[in-house]
């Protein structure tokens, strides 16, 4: 008998980091024949994940072009994939999260009938506006998805809420945990890694280290110069420093360089690979942050996270404590900010807050349902 062929899709670095683990898993068990095809929607900061995790390709269909829409990027992810899985004619189609990438190669996989898992499964901000595309392309996976890898009960309770069988519900944890201790495993036997940012730690030595990263579409305008401002008035501090990855989206990098660029107390660096991205987690205080990832990787560390949205589709981490929302408002991020660094005990309370997405053991988990469930 034949082993059942899994194909795993994705395109963008957030994908690659929660599927890595994953595919690592496929390609040890023998009870599977692993194939990986990537969009590569987002080309240089995939590739920096594929490297690292030494992922093999069987497929790269490169459909990142400069200032890409959205219409013509799932046009073009929707027939490369659709032309993948009439080649490999896999048992299975695995995606994960939200991205125009998961909806294509979901919708390709539906229109061939071939089952799909979907990992991270159940996340809903409430709101089909934010995040935006995303919140819709993972409602509209979960409405066909043979295999819902639900991350936290809250994300599979909000799933059984739609009515999705429960049979084919599962909680699993988020893989992101996997990923973030088997990268933190790397560093600690190769230093070299992650030795790239030596240089800021000297430049900031006795500072209090804020990370921060913005890209969300939905704050693209006034929502980023807001955001920008609000790091402007802190950075004002001479007790802080702020380390922020500019994300090479012109919307965002144009208004972190016109208020942020040549501060004392601000360094604007290029996009950061994984292991330098999971250092910069150990070395700040605090992350100032509207990115999902970054919601479930900090307090896995245990750094607060200011979640720079007016929602969540992870209101786990709110719930817990590990996580606030704090919007665009730059008075109120700036209020927040200063309360952590001032406020020992509020910072304590947020700090040692239960991580609730997951203990490391999630790929393993998705690859016994996949394996249960071709019996």
């Amino acid at each position: 008998m034949s082993r059942p062929r899994i194909l795993t899709v994705f395109g963008t670095r957030p994908e690659a980091i929660k599927l890595f683990p994953l595919v690592h898993a496929l390609e040890a068990d023998d009870r599977f024949e692993s194939r990986v095809c990537v969009s590569a929607q987002h080309r240089d900061m995939l590739d920096q994940v594929l490297a690292i995790a030494a992922i093999s390709l069987h497929h790269d269909l490169d459909l990142m072009t400069d200032r890409q829409t959205l219409d013509s990027l799932t046009a073009r992810a929707l027939m490369g994939i659709g032309a993948v899985l009439d080649e490999e004619r896999p048992d299975w189609v695995v995606v994960q999260g939200d991205t125009t990438t998961v909806m294509a190669g979901a919708l390709a996989a539906y229109y061939r009938k071939i089952p799909v898992c979907h990992v991270e499964a159940g996340l809903r901000s409430g709101d089909i506006h934010q995040p935006w595309p995303e919140e819709v392309n993972r409602r509209m996976v979960g409405t066909f998805a043979r295999l819902h890898c639900a991350p936290t009960r809250a994300a599979a309770e909000a799933l059984l809420r739609e009515n999705t069988n429960p049979a084919t519900v599962h909680v699993t944890g988020n893989t992101v945990i996997d990923a973030l201790e088997w990268v933190t495993k790397r560093i600690e036997e190769h230093p070299s890694l992650a030795q790239g940012l030596a240089g800021l730690e000297a430049r900031f030595a006795g500072k209090r280290i804020i990370g921060m990263t913005a890209h969300r579409r939905e704050n693209f305008g006034e929502g980023m110069q807001n955001i920008a401002n609000g790091v402007k008035r802190i950075a004002s501090r001479d007790d802080v420093a702020v380390i922020c990855p500019v994300h090479r989206n012109p919307n965002v990098r144009a208004v972190m360089s016109a208020e942020l660029e040549g501060l004392e107390n601000v360094a604007l660096i290029e996009p950061l690979d994984y292991p330098h991205f999971a250092r910069l987690l150990g070395l700040s205080h605090l992350m100032l942050s509207d990115s999902g990832g970054v919601q479930e990787e900090a307090p896995a560390l245990g750094k607060p996270v200011l979640v720079l949205r007016e929602t969540t589709e992870r209101p786990e981490g709110v719930k817990a404590g590990t996580a606030k929302l704090v919007g665009t408002n730059a008075d109120t991020i700036v209020r927040e900010t200063f309360r952590l660094l001032d406020d020992e005990a509020a910072y304590a309370e947020m700090a040692r807050a239960h991580n609730p997405f997951g203990d490391g053991k999630s790929a393993q988990r998705i690859c016994d349902l996949l394996a249960e469930s071709e019996r």
